[in-house]
């Protein structure tokens, strides 16, 4: 199936409404801009396994994006990003705030740089490398993580990137009873969120874990 802005602008337009906060319209633009980018690229570079314009639209910037209303803070990294999910679709809806995007392949983040050109994103930071060899020198106010890792592995691999205010943000689809029944003590889990996206099949959960100290 095609590219066709003008169904997709109002099938977007539609699930912008069905959620519980504004999309400027300017932002949904933007969105469909980068959608139209990620299309483009993933036919050379494989970016992600979905391949139809309208599945990425929900399963990738709806699903990204529904998450803004428990985000707080100003500075995140988004670990394990892939082209930018859900980094990038944050960034475009969070604009006041910052997004670090980290990735072990140098396609994925050429792809994402070339994004922050051409969308004008100014508020991200694409970056390749791995994660548990990564810092800025100051602690996240969040890490926000989707399809990246079991919350085990993620907690493990990314705990030096918060301090005891910061929170992990793992997007996961039915909820992970027994991902949660591996956490240790030092983290606890702040909550857990059923998410309603517009338009998808299929369960989503957000999981909110800080650290015990």
């Amino acid at each position: 199936m095609e590219f066709d802005r003008s169904r997709l602008t109002a099938k977007l337009k539609q699930c912008c409404n069905a959620l519980p906060f504004d999309v400027e319209e300017n932002q949904q633009e933007c969105l469909l801009d980068y959608l139209a980018m990620m299309v483009k690229w993933n036919k050379a570079y494989n970016l992600t396994s979905v391949r139809n314009a309208d599945d990425m639209l929900i399963k990738h910037i709806v699903d990204s994006i529904s998450i803004k209303p428990y985000i707080k803070g100003k500075h995140f990294i988004d670990v394990g990003t892939g082209p930018g999910l859900p980094g990038i679709p944050l960034s475009i809806v969070m604009p006041d705030c910052e997004f670090t995007l980290l990735d072990s392949l140098g396609k994925r983040v050429r792809f994402m740089k070339q994004c922050a050109f051409d969308l004008k994103l100014e508020n991200i930071n694409p970056v390749q490398s791995r994660v548990e060899s990564y810092s800025e020198g100051i602690p996240f106010d969040g890490v926000l993580s989707r399809a990246f890792a079991s919350l085990k592995d993620m907690l493990h691999w990314c705990e030096h990137l918060v301090d005891s205010k910061g929170i992990f943000y793992a997007l996961k689809g039915q909820f992970p009873e027994s991902e949660l029944s591996d956490i240790d003590d030092s983290f606890e889990v702040v909550s857990t969120q059923s998410l309603d996206i517009p338009e998808l099949d299929g369960e989503r959960h957000l999981i909110l874990v800080k650290k015990t100290t």
